[in-house]
């Protein structure tokens, strides 16, 4: 049996083994899950790209 993969929690650099039993992967625990959801929310992780723009009068044929 070969050891598993060892990853770093994303929040706090602990590293974890990625097997199916770790319930917060890729997160070492639900604290550092929701730190990282919290980031998220207050926008400060964001995905690059170019803003949407969600006016629909745009596209609007009536």
């Amino acid at each position: 049996m070969t050891a598993p993969l060892m990853v770093k929690c994303p929040t706090c650099q602990h590293p974890i083994p990625w097997v199916a039993e770790q319930a917060y992967r890729p997160f070492c625990c639900q604290q550092c899950k929701l730190i990282d959801l919290g980031e998220w929310v207050m926008e400060e992780k964001r995905i690059p790209g170019e803003p949407v723009n969600f006016d629909d009068s745009e596209n609007n044929s009536d």
